[in-house]
């Protein structure tokens, strides 16, 4: 007998899975929290987890699976028996299996449904067609609806002989949909028990509720979400067709991910998305293709000050204000990067309003360029007492400063302009012409100022 408290979670389930105890084994992971879960499954091993998989039910390891990331998920099912996987998916829920699917590539996927009976096998392959940014992309498809002539008994008997089926779904609202299941309103369950038994739900149904299409983009569900107060909004498609229920729990899901993924990419991590439980050669290679392209920028930006090493030589105190320059310059041009990019996901701003932008920013820059001069500048003056340093580090600076935001401004406007990702593309470009520029200037100001430097 093994005893839990005794012993380290992740030993336990080793010892159950060598010991084949199912049972025991869905009991302890019942009681795990979702992160509990994650860390479970990262220490172990690939024949583990797949074992582990396979042991519990398929409605236990759906679960489970839906705790993962969908990446480290997607790594786990891909190397799975396709029946084992089609076991396993054919029970998660709607939106976090087409989550799960789009990270696998097209050959898997399509092993996987072949195992699937073809009709869902048909609205999963429709579901993942949608974009993941979208209302379809997010969208539950577990939802109860029922005719317009259907009466209230009829309702309520189906409720109960279906107990078991509708047990996991989020049972707030039915909704109610002609006969050719276009979209009418929806029904509170409340409103349902208390009607009388023999009224239509066509009575009864609240038929003011906005509906949205299943092209809705993610910013503008945000806005939905954040205007009304509203559980969820029901899903249609072109047509006028019932298909599905965004729920605000996803929307907010949705743009956590989207905020990760955006912020990943501005530190260099190409996808957007990395594990440590990925494999060292993937990780490895999608690291490499941001720093190898950052390290010939940065020999560009290294190659003014090698042309300037003479002035550098000269006035050695220009080493302690070029990091300064460079990185205060750096700063004020991501501000202006967060700031369009911010802008550009809201749609306050489109790419073609490059000028526009520019003129806002050049403003701001121009006051926070003099402001950061006259401190950098006042500071080189006390160290040195020479006012000709402060001149040259602090307009150095301050010109740099109008640069930067500049281009941090316009950049991502331009980028998306040329289908290129800014969040990505921003960041280098941004800090290698600020650089550059910023040593030109500090050393070629000193240089003209040599012999009052020197």
């Amino acid at each position: 007998m093994v005893h839990s408290e005794t012993i380290q979670p992740v030993e336990l389930v080793r010892s159950l899975l060598k010991e084949d105890k199912r049972e025991e084994l869905a009991e302890f992971l019942d009681s795990m929290s979702s992160n509990e879960v994650v860390y479970l499954m990262s220490r172990l091993g690939r024949r583990e987890q797949h074992k582990l998989l396979t042991i519990i039910n398929p409605d236990e390891a759906a679960d489970l699976i839906e705790d993962l990331p969908d990446a480290q998920a997607a790594d786990i099912i891909e190397e799975m028996d396709a029946g084992n996987a089609a076991a396993i998916i054919n029970k998660m829920k709607s939106d976090d299996r087409a989550d799960l699917l789009t990270e696998l590539n097209r050959k898997d996927v399509e092993a996987i449904l072949t195992e699937m009976h073809p009709e869902e096998a048909a609205n999963i392959r429709k579901m993942i067609e949608y974009h993941p940014g979208t209302a379809g992309g997010l969208m539950l498809t577990e939802y109860i609806s029922y005719p317009a002539s259907s009466t209230v008994k009829d309702a309520i008997s189906d409720l109960r002989e279906n107990a078991e089926k509708y047990k996991n779904y989020h049972v707030r609202y039915l909704y109610v949909v002609s006969e050719n299941n276009h979209f009418i309103g929806v029904l509170q369950m409340q409103e349902l028990l208390l009607a009388r038994s023999e009224q239509k739900l066509s009575e009864i149904v609240i038929k003011e509720v906005t509906a949205v299409n299943v092209d809705t983009p993610l910013d503008k569900l945000i806005d939905l979400f954040e205007t009304h107060n509203y559980y969820g909004f029901p899903v249609v498609d072109e047509k006028g067709q019932l298909i599905g229920v965004i729920r605000r729990k996803n929307v907010l899901e949705a743009e956590n991910a989207r905020t990760t993924y955006e912020h990943l990419q501005t530190q260099g991590i190409v996808g957007g998305d990395e594990l440590r439980t990925m494999p060292v050669m993937l990780r490895s290679k999608r690291r490499l293709s941001w720093l190898s392209v950052n390290i010939i920028l940065n020999l560009m930006a290294a190659s003014v000050i090698a042309f300037y090493q003479d002035t550098l030589s000269s006035v050695i105190a220009l080493a302690v204000f070029l990091p300064i320059i460079s990185d205060m310059s750096g700063c004020t041009g991501n501000q202006a990067v967060a700031v369009s990019m911010r802008e550009l996901s809201l749609g306050i701003i489109k790419p073609g309003e490059t000028f526009r932008v520019w003129f806002q920013e050049i403003r701001v820059g121009l006051i926070n360029g003099i402001v950061l001069g006259i401190l950098i500048g006042l500071a080189a003056f006390l160290w040195k007492r020479n006012i000709y340093l402060g001149l040259v580090v602090g307009g150095a600076l301050a010109i740099n400063t109008l640069v930067a935001v500049s281009i941090g401004g316009t950049v991502p406007l331009i980028l998306k302009r040329l289908k290129i990702d800014p969040a990505l593309a921003s960041g280098p470009i941004l800090t290698t012409i600020t650089d550059m520029i910023g040593f030109f200037l500090a050393l070629a100001f000193a240089t003209i100022c040599l012999s009052s430097l020197c």
